[in-house]
């Protein structure tokens, strides 16, 4: 007998301890398999077989084959079962028993700015000040006199000391200069840039923002948050509509290539959402979006009468993003207690006040959008689970899955109440490996209970992985390493408590991160009715030390029934 499974039907996260077996025990171990889940509509056009398949789906954990008609899984099981359903016509493809897991899902990122930047600025992306000078020098060269050269990616935590407005004059004395961090919320000028924005020592910071001085009281070139925004108001935005979709396809180039074929665009303006309409119908878009719009953007979609959940299985509208304070990395969140080695008790950055938070929140609650706040700070998180629960109270919904971007320094008072309103939290899944060189700045106690992901599974959160590219790579091995070990790139250990297992990392960057988008009946597994949506890779991660995670490559990805990157 046949077991029918419909599609729209939910996946259930969990999984099994799994062994490890040769292929011959692996080829007899399936016919234990449970009876083939198939979703019989038209013969499959294409069948992959002889894999190694992990499924994110309990109630088949394992398998060696799927068949896949309409971009969809229509069957899953042993070689066998699957093999026999396949026509002349079916595309038949042996995956020689490399391992194969469900697409994942980056569940926070920036993907059409970041490729928009990779188009037109230069990427400081490495740990030389020399090779940045330099690479800004050549710019500058090629640079209409007077206009801006603009770099991104940088690291100040990569660098033996961060970039100032000193070695940027040295670089580029005749052109104003901004160098972002990779975070987003800081960044680095040369001094005609504070001349332009008029800033000057005695220039007060503004709300929300900072610019730094040194132990002169000079100027660093360093500005944060609300600093930051008013040089790159400056900065004329002269981008065309095709530079979104050319971003656009650039940057799913790079996340499929990684394995992930679903991404959350965790600040989407209107520019954005219609540079991943072009994409798609160009052809060009490799995976699928889940947009967060802007809170500034806010009422014009609103205005169109366009809520979360409008769009397609490709380009879809998520929840209306807000900002409750600023940066892990670049050590502007909002914290209850000061930094360690910043001058001055320095707690960081309120990028928004509760009323602020809660008039857009209750507007946009009204009006059917889910509600997504950056909150990394224990007391931003505070700030925002008391709005949350206010709009709840005031407007109850049986399903609002109000999430907490980040969410990055917990208490188990606030884990508690997050539970109750089973708030989800879209933690950084690979900062302890990747930005563990500023983790200092919060001490060994503190990073006990920062990205807390075993306090989270443990109070029955749903928690996502997230890579908020361009702060950290999107690249789910290192997510996983991150999170089974809490090791830094030097070997540091950073929160061991915050440990979790392979398991239960793979279901938070896949089924987790599709329930985080109303979407977990559609990806997230393997399993009859999903969409097909897998990632091959070159070894078994079961099998693989979890300090050696990171190395894993990505063989192939599919999505949708189409391979979007094959190495």
């Amino acid at each position: 007998m046949i077991a029918t499974n419909q599609p729209g039907s939910a996946p259930v996260s969990g999984g099994v301890a799994v062994r490890s077996i040769s292929r011959r025990n692996f080829m007899l171990g399936m016919g234990s398999l449970l009876a083939l889940p198939v979703l019989r509509k038209e013969d499959p056009e294409m069948v992959l077989y002889n894999g190694n398949i992990w499924t994110v789906d309990q109630a088949q954990p394992r398998a060696q084959a799927v068949a896949i008609s309409g971009g969809r899984f229509s069957a899953v099981g042993s070689n066998d079962d699957v093999l026999r359903l396949a026509t002349a016509r079916t595309r038949k493809v042996d995956l020689a028993f490399q391992t194969v897991l469900p697409g994942f899902n980056d569940a926070h990122a920036h993907p059409v700015e970041s490729g928009i930047e990779h188009l037109h600025k230069v990427a400081c992306d490495t740990d030389s000040i020399e090779k940045i000078q330099a690479a800004l020098h050549d710019r500058a060269l090629e640079t209409p006199p007077g206009q801006w050269v603009l770099g991104f990616l940088y690291d100040d935590g990569k660098t033996p000391r961060p970039l100032n407005r000193h070695d940027l004059d040295a670089a580029v004395g005749d052109h104003p200069v901004l160098v972002e961090h990779r975070g987003g919320h800081t960044a680095f000028v040369n001094t005609m840039a504070l001349q332009l924005a008029k800033v000057t020592e005695q220039t007060p910071d503004p709300p929300g923002g900072r610019f730094e001085h040194d132990s002169t009281g000079q100027l660093t070139g360093f500005v944060g948050d609300a600093a930051a925004q008013i040089f790159l108001k400056l900065v004329p935005q002269n981008y065309r509509r095709d530079d979104y979709r050319q971003g656009t396809a650039l940057i799913s180039k790079l996340f499929t290539s990684n394995g992930v074929t679903s991404a959350c665009d965790a600040d989407a303006s209107p520019a954005d959402v219609q540079g991943y309409q072009d994409a798609r119908d160009a052809g060009e878009l490799a995976m699928r979006v889940y947009c967060h719009v802007s809170a500034a953007s806010l009422d014009d979609f609103m205005a169109a009468g366009i809520h979360t959940g409008f769009g397609d299985e490709w380009v879809r509208i998520g929840a209306v993003k807000q900002y409750a304070d600023g940066s892990i990395s670049e050590r502007t969140a909002w914290l209850s207690q000061p930094y360690l080695g910043i001058p001055n008790n320095y707690v960081g950055l309120q990028l928004s006040s509760r009323e602020q938070l809660y008039e857009t929140g209750a507007k946009a609650h009204r009006a059917g959008w889910q509600l997504a706040t950056h909150a990394n700070g224990d007391l931003a998180i505070d700030r925002i689970l008391g709005v949350y629960q206010q709009i709840h109270n005031e407007m109850p919904r049986k399903d609002s899955r109000f999430r907490i971007e980040h969410c990055t320094l917990l208490n188990d008072a606030l884990i508690a109440r997050m539970r109750a309103l089973q708030v989800i939290p879209a933690p950084f899944s690979c900062y302890v490996y990747f930005h563990g060189d500023v983790l200092h700045f919060y001490g060994r106690e503190r990073t006990e209970h920062m990205f807390p992901m075993r306090s989270f599974l443990d109070a029955g959160l749903r928690p996502t992985d997230s890579s908020d590219y361009t702060a950290s790579p999107p690249n789910p091995s290192m997510w996983l390493q991150s999170q089974l070990t809490r090791t830094d790139m030097k070997g540091n250990v950073w929160g061991a408590n915050q440990r979790i297992t392979l398991e239960e990392a793979i279901r938070c960057g896949t089924v987790n991160g599709a329930y985080a988008a109303f979407e977990e009946n559609l990806k997230g597994s393997i399993q009859p009715g999903q969409f097909a949506d897998l990632v091959v890779l070159d070894r078994d991660p079961f099998k693989t030390d979890p300090f050696e995670l990171i190395q894993i490559r990505v063989e192939r990805t599919l999505v949708g029934g189409s391979w979007k990157y094959e190495a």
